[in-house]
């Protein structure tokens, strides 16, 4: 995700910080100095430090419940609007996802149940509205939070993870694509419900949650879409084999040439045998010019380990080269390795909307 970095490795994920976390931290701040000076200020940092610790671990529950079936969790992401981890996939098992979904509220109520136990607190209705009072102290607050992150994330909106459970739900009877449809559109119209109340209340955040719960909605029904589309088409049906390839001794000059002559966004460098040495992007090429000039030679500015499929081999496995590795192509060797063809985002998503228009979706 770009504008974050990372700040620590945890049971092999990368836990990464969004830079616009930081204008929370500082509105966070702000309100608070304004309210009762630098120790409220402190206090109300450290609050939200706090409680976005809790979220890094309610990530963690889900990445280590992922981890159990086979599937990896590279990165998880802090947000001003709660935490994000990248699972490479999600089980296709409806019973395999429900676990991972809600292991990570599962990790919120362990929370909430010690810090309640900490303070002595009992599991009853007076309880609960004690801690939800601001004035209730640091650790009661805190547990008050994880009680709401709790029941926030079990809305069934996709792709929250009550929204995920949900999907899985319906997985057991419909296929995969349409439960992904259904869920999806649950989503969308709770986003819309999200940001009429964060509008009509002038709650800010809210509203971005709206925004955040909308795109992802969107985004994962494409996904599953692209991931649907890909199952009943061939390899070779798929791939990119009208191509111009830059050789290992190009200069940037001759790709741009290559960029005004084509309308390729990506040009594959091969060596002499053609076999692939990487890829040189249209970013890559602009910002090579920019930084050292028409002169640098393609081999300083491309994209490398990039990944290879056989021909024979399917497209689900391109599709997932593509996702897990992060690469702006999928290239198509021979037996001879030699570059036949390759892949990218770009045309397997023409490819979803062809297939879309010849079954009138």
């Amino acid at each position: 995700m770009q504008w974050s970095f990372p700040i620590a490795r945890v049971a092999g994920s990368e836990i990464r910080i969004h830079l616009t976390f930081f204008l929370l931290l500082a509105w966070i701040g702000i309100v608070h100095f304004r309210g009762g000076g630098s120790a409220q200020a402190m206090e109300g940092i450290a609050f939200v430090i706090a409680i976005f610790a809790c979220v890094v671990l309610h990530e963690l529950g889900h990445a280590l419940a992922a981890k159990r079936y086979g599937i990896a969790t590279p990165r998880i992401t802090l947000l001003p609007i709660g935490g994000v981890a990248e699972l490479e996939k999600m089980p296709e098992k409806p019973s395999e996802e429900i676990i991972v979904a809600l292991a990570g509220p599962l990790v919120n109520v362990v929370i909430a149940g010690a810090l309640m136990l900490v303070l002595g607190a009992r599991f009853d209705a007076d309880t609960l509205a004690a801690l939800e009072d601001p004035a209730g102290g640091f650790l009661a607050r805190l547990a008050a939070v994880n009680i709401v992150l709790v029941l926030f994330n079990l809305i069934p909106a996709f792709p929250m993870d009550g929204g995920r459970v949900l999907r899985a739900l319906l997985s057991i009877r419909y296929p995969r694509i349409q439960a992904t449809r259904i869920a999806g559109t649950v989503g969308q119209i709770a986003a819309f419900v999200f940001g009429f109340l964060g509008l009509v209340g002038g709650n800010p955040l809210l509203i971005f949650v709206a925004i955040f719960v909308y795109l992802a909605a969107t985004a994962e029904t494409q996904v599953i879409g692209l991931q649907d589309a890909v199952r009943s088409v061939a390899l070779r049906d798929a791939m990119i084999t009208s191509f111009e390839s830059l050789a290992a001794n190009a200069t940037l000059a001759n790709a741009a040439d290559l960029l005004l002559a084509t309308t390729q966004h990506e040009f594959p460098v091969v060596d002499e045998a053609g076999r692939l040495r990487g890829f040189l992007t249209r970013a890559g090429l602009v910002e090579g010019m920019r930084e050292s000039g028409p002169d640098t030679p393609v081999l300083h500015v491309m994209t490398t380990d990039i990944p290879l499929i056989a021909e024979t081999g399917s497209l689900p496995d391109t599709l997932e080269a593509l996702q897990q590795d992060r690469a702006p192509a999928v290239g198509i060797v021979g037996a001879d390795q030699k570059l036949v063809g390759y892949v990218t985002i770009e045309n397997l998503g023409e490819l979803v909307m062809l297939r879309a228009a010849q079954m009138g979706t």
